[in-house]
């Protein structure tokens, strides 16, 4: 089997993001069956439903490159117990126009990160809650929240953590299992 392509959309805009760092780590884990890519989100304009009779480029650029991907991890912070602003105009955007939403039945997983003790912990789950409605199967276990992230990286932004190495190594290993288990379920 080829290796599963999964895009990797974080929500953050910060340049210097542990979100990022996060994702650029899993991006370098050599998985056989798994194959990461970047999703930028940023330049997204807002979603308006005026706009889709005259769809800006950007949404319809974006909707394309969503649609061949076989899963999705989603990287995120949190924002007054939120998801971000970006990550949530991209759920949008993708789910658009009605009944032809780009997320529909693909795998998801999530990652939380903060610099905070709680790990994003409501982003995490109102995250969920979007990703129900848009028909998007997400790993239950484990569930993957990043505390004290500014501990976690060297001055080069390189993760140096081995527990928080190893946990995601082994969390990105069981989304390849649910991936899996999940593309097998819609073929039939």
């Amino acid at each position: 089997m080829k290796p599963f392509k999964v895009a990797l959309i974080v929500g953050s805009l910060r340049k210097e993001s542990f979100n990022k760092k996060i994702g650029r780590a899993i991006g370098q884990f050599k998985i056989a069956g798994m194959q990461f890519d970047d999703i930028e989100i940023g330049e997204l304009p807002l979603y308006n439903e005026d706009l889709e009779k005259d769809v800006p480029v950007a949404w319809q650029n974006f909707r394309e490159i969503i649609n061949p991907y076989d899963a999705v991890l989603f990287i995120t912070p949190e924002y007054n117990r939120s998801v971000p602003a970006v990550l949530k105009n991209a759920l949008d955007v993708g789910s658009r126009p009605y009944g032809k939403s780009v997320w529909d039945g693909k795998p998801a997983a999530i990652i939380s990160c903060t610099p905070g003790g709680l790990g994003a912990f409501g982003a995490n789950h109102h995250l969920r809650q979007s990703l129900v409605f848009l028909n998007m199967p997400t790993l239950q276990q484990p569930e993957a929240y990043i505390s004290h992230a500014a501990k976690l990286f060297d001055a080069s932004g390189d993760l140096i953590d081995t527990s928080t190495y190893d946990f995601l190594t082994s969390f990105v290993e069981k989304f390849e299992k649910w991936i899996e288990r999940n593309v097998q379920v819609k073929k039939s």
